[in-house]
């Protein structure tokens, strides 16, 4: 299904975050001029955090108060989306505080995966197929001032 216009912004912001997702799994290739070492990569995963998940956080929680209520399996899906990034935010706050940093940073790399992949394949197909044009316009504007 090709992406809305309306939620364009945010899929063009998932890719970085899956780059980031994998490069955090045990047994993730090389990625070029990105750190190899679990320090390396727990610093890097937290300058995204800090430089672009939170907000895109923010902004995806900014439109869920327009689509609640326009369907069960949306509403269901909002209250996961928010329990995921609650879980997401979990693992960034304890980065620094693992015995095991290469255990938690692969746990933290699937929880981005899952979590990106069901907003891709679940989660914004639902939005396009039960909202209308006019809701989605108020996504899009509602996003740009994000």
């Amino acid at each position: 299904m090709k992406r809305h216009p309306a939620l364009i912004p945010l899929s063009r912001e998932h890719h970085e975050t899956l780059i980031l997702s994998r490069l955090l799994q045990k047994g993730a290739p090389e990625y070029k001029g990105l750190p190899t070492d679990n320090a390396g990569k727990a610093d890097y995963a937290n300058n995204h955090y800090k430089n672009e998940l939170i907000q895109h956080f923010r902004s995806e929680e900014s439109i869920l108060p327009l689509i609640k209520g326009l369907n069960p399996e949306i509403d269901n899906m909002v209250q996961d989306i928010l329990d995921e990034h609650q879980e997401i935010h979990r693992y960034f706050q304890t980065l620094y505080d693992q015995d095991n940093l290469s255990d938690h940073l692969d746990r933290l790399g699937r929880a981005l995966e899952t979590h990106v992949r069901k907003e891709e394949r679940e989660f914004f197909p639902l939005i396009q197929e039960h909202c209308q044009e006019d809701t989605l316009k108020l996504i899009e504007r509602t996003l740009s001032h994000h």
